[in-house]
């Protein structure tokens, strides 16, 4: 399994990005996907799930009404817009897939089994 993360970059407290990720090696539509973000010397954390068909999605609180998860199954790809960014949006987004292949939407880490490597995303104020 590969989970190729793009869309990164450094943008300006208000801003908006969206995150992509390719994934390959895996039936894409069958899986749960999600997004975490890790900053330094700190765990990763949950920013955004969704279940194999897009209908059910799950946001951790701090993103709520600014991120939306969307994904692509033709294209086996998951993205995260992200909208009205902020300094504490600031790390590392990580791509996931779920550790089962049940296409649920999950949020906790060790729910997932595959993932990419990583986009850095800097805000600044």
């Amino acid at each position: 399994v590969q989970l190729q993360a793009c869309g990164g970059g450094l943008v300006q407290a208000g801003a908006s990005l969206k995150l992509s990720c390719a994934a390959s090696g895996l039936t894409f539509s069958d899986y749960g996907m999600g997004w975490f973000r890790q900053t330094e010397g700190k765990e990763r954390v949950f920013v955004a799930a969704i279940a194999r068909s897009s209908g059910v999605k799950k946001y951790a609180d701090p993103v709520k009404g600014r991120f939306a998860i969307s994904r692509d199954n033709a294209k086996n790809t998951v993205y995260l817009q992200m909208n009205s960014l902020s300094v504490e949006d600031t790390g590392v987004y990580y791509c996931a897939a779920e550790r089962l292949r049940k296409g649920l939407v999950r949020s906790q880490l060790s729910d997932f089994g595959s993932w990419g490597q990583g986009t850095q995303v800097t805000v600044s104020s």
